[in-house]
């Protein structure tokens, strides 16, 4: 069964408030087993905009649907074309102190995981080991007929042959690459089809409205039970896919901790949500448990 999409969430009066007191987490931490849920949020820094924040691509920009995609040859040359164009900007981003502090907590033990709903590969690129990618990975593509995978790079290098001289100037780049173009901009951008069936090409990423695979979210499901805690980081909890495992671990009693600048629809559910900038936030969390976040010794 598909997800029906979520695009938007409305923060109730009543939520409990942030804190900028990074006690809890820290103590969380110290005591290992903590397994993280991260979110747009933790790549803004490293220039990739968020959904939802201040200035997120919501405000502009209607993120393509399954049902779209799958059903409408002209609604996938649109995301091809505003795909490729922004994968060169996006395969270009780089793991910021975020990312680098996350991968820093996993080297020293204090991680059971990281589930992440993010399509960029940072997490993976700053030293991070067996990251679960929720909603997929943009450096792979699908084939919807025969099912083979394959390289974006190789996608890239194929949609660069075929359309020779599409340089379009794009207004913003958004959260799943998807760059922001006017169809005179499009044109008539050419699709290339699967090089071993002909079929239609998807990238290996769960769109809006399509839900992700059962054994995955079944995996991410073992990781809360096996935690003893969790932790989310850049998150506003507004899809189900991620507010699930929150509600999960409430329910089994496993304290949820959040930081995230803005309210999330799992406060209710957290011990704690610190409203500070992720990057500052895990360095100085980082700093306090003696951990480096750049890949060196401990601090004695």
């Amino acid at each position: 069964m598909r997800m029906r999409p979520t695009l938007s969430w409305t923060p109730d009066e009543d939520l409990p408030p942030g804190t900028t007191d990074l006690g809890p987490v820290a103590d969380a931490l110290s005591g290992g087993g903590v397994l993280v849920l991260s979110g747009a949020g933790i790549s803004t820094e490293s220039g990739i905009p968020d959904y939802r924040g201040e200035g997120g691509s919501l405000s502009r920009h209607t993120p393509m649907t399954y049902q779209d995609f799958t059903g409408s040859a002209g609604a996938r040359r649109r995301y091809w074309a505003r795909s490729h164009l922004g994968w060169r900007t996006f395969g270009r981003a780089r793991p910021n102190a975020g990312h680098r502090a996350v991968a820093a907590f996993a080297r020293h033990g204090l991680l059971s995981g990281v589930i992440t709903q993010n399509v960029d590969g940072l997490h993976q690129a700053a030293g991070s080991e067996g990251v679960v990618e929720l909603h997929g990975s943009l450096a792979r593509v699908v084939c919807l007929s025969c099912g083979a995978y394959s390289p974006r790079h190789e996608l890239a290098r194929r949609l660069e042959e075929a359309n020779a001289g599409f340089e379009p100037v794009a207004a913003g780049i958004n959260p799943d690459g998807d760059a922001d173009l006017t169809d005179a901009q499009v044109g008539d951008f050419r699709v290339v089809p699967c090089a071993r069936c002909g079929g239609v090409l998807k990238p290996d990423v769960v769109f809006f409205g399509e839900a992700v695979p059962p054994r995955r979210v079944e995996h991410c499901r073992a990781l809360v039970r096996e935690a003893t805690s969790l932790l989310v980081l850049g998150s506003s909890l507004t899809v189900m896919s991620g507010l699930r495992f929150v509600r999960q671990a409430a329910r089994a009693g496993t304290p949820v901790l959040i930081v995230n600048r803005d309210p999330t629809r799992g406060d209710r559910e957290a011990l704690t949500r610190v409203g500070l900038p992720l990057g500052p936030a895990l360095t100085t969390l980082a700093g306090r448990l003696g951990l480096p976040a750049d890949g060196g010794a401990p601090h004695d």
